[in-house]
């Protein structure tokens, strides 16, 4: 597309990009965390939209921010930032344990809110905000990133055109090595907030875990959850998690440990036809069809299977060397979430997705689903 980035949104059979909107939409963010770097990223070079204020209690990290990605103002008081900007969207890229009160702040100052996950931390708050944005005619929105990556993509596309068949099974699976004495989450002496949410440390990634899982079973029916601390550290509440969710005739499965390695995110999407598999910190795409070569379709998967992996390892390499990070999807959210904003339609992540996955996560943390 060159260096003109268009955001569009499908308008019946048009296609409206934001740079055409009358007037730029106002973006304001509050929280200079790791995540914030790409949503300021996105801010500060994309057409139609003007970063109009960055918020943090560090004045240094705020006056950073802003600098480095041109918002108007940096600021270290959240109501004075909403008060002098009126921004027509608020990033909430603060701690979980705070996205509740500055969204609500956000809404009641009349903007859109684009929240980090985990939107909520349980059903009741979600619903308590999704009211107040819809009763201020304002749109609340969490950040569902991974499943706008292009692998995650590409196996909705095989499912949608039943190149998978029906499908019957799905594990998400995480593995980050969190108990390390150089993990973030590990500091004893500046705890990391996760600790104090309802699945300790897990809460910060659980989300994902839910959200990416429920794209593929269409209902819950039965839920079971193993929560565990095998690492023996008692700052940790939790370090494990194995759990099932059934319904709609899939079973899928929910993994999370922080003792095994490498790192990976793994996604597996298996139908009656075939499967298909990603691993979202090293993006690729594995997927046994049927082939029109008939008796040769197990030789033929995994020719096609090794040319792909091949291609995926140069570009894991690349984006190695140019520090890449996995939030590819977070761009396509973005890009999707302020098309819908300007243009008057319906976000991407919507109340349906929003909803399953914060009942999902209260549904795993429930003592009668627990073995």
């Amino acid at each position: 597309m060159g260096i003109f980035v268009v955001l569009k949104v499908p308008l019946g059979n048009r296609v409206v990009p934001l740079s055409n909107t009358e007037r730029p939409l106002r973006a304001a963010v509050v929280g200079t965390g790791k995540i914030s770097e790409e949503h300021l990223n996105f801010l500060g070079n994309t057409p139609g939209v003007r970063l109009v204020g960055v918020c943090d209690l560090s004045p240094s990290l705020a006056k950073y921010a802003a600098t480095r990605f041109k918002a108007d103002n940096a600021f270290t008081d959240y109501a004075t930032m909403l008060r002098n900007t009126k921004p027509d969207v608020i990033h909430v890229l603060t701690p979980a344990g705070t996205h509740g009160r500055f969204a609500t702040e956000a809404l009641n100052a009349d903007a859109h809110v684009i929240v980090e996950k985990p939107i909520a931390l349980n059903y009741s708050e979600f619903e308590s905000l999704w009211n107040l944005a819809r009763s201020r005619d304002r749109w609340i929105i969490e950040d569902h990133n991974y499943r706008f990556n292009e692998p995650i993509r590409e196996i909705e596309q095989l499912v949608a055109e039943d190149k998978l068949g029906e499908i019957k099974e799905v594990e998400v699976r995480m593995s980050l090595p969190i108990l390390g004495a150089k993990s973030r989450y590990a500091d004893r002496i500046l705890p990391h907030p996760s600790h104090g949410l309802p699945a300790g440390i897990i809460h910060e990634f659980i989300t994902h875990l839910a959200y990416l899982t429920l794209r593929f079973v269409p209902e819950t029916e039965r839920v079971a959850a193993a929560w565990s601390r095998h690492g023996g550290d008692d700052l940790f509440q939790y370090d494990d998690l194995d759990a099932t969710v059934i319904g709609g005739g899939v079973h899928g499965r929910i993994r999370f440990s922080a003792h095994t390695g490498p790192d990976c995110f793994e996604v597996t999407v298996r139908g009656s036809k075939g499967w298909a598999q990603t691993d979202l910190f090293q993006p690729h795409l594995r997927a046994v069809l049927p082939r029109k070569g008939g008796p040769l379709s197990p030789l033929i998967n995994q020719w096609v299977n090794g040319v792909g992996l091949a291609k995926s390892s140069m570009v894991g390499f690349k984006n190695k060397v140019l520090q890449k990070t996995p939030y590819e999807g977070l761009r396509t959210f973005l890009t999707e979430t302020y098309s819908a904003l300007a243009n008057g339609g319906e976000p991407p992540v919507t109340r349906r997705d929003m909803e399953r996955a914060v009942k999902l996560v209260d549904t795993l943390l429930e003592e009668q689903n627990r073995y």
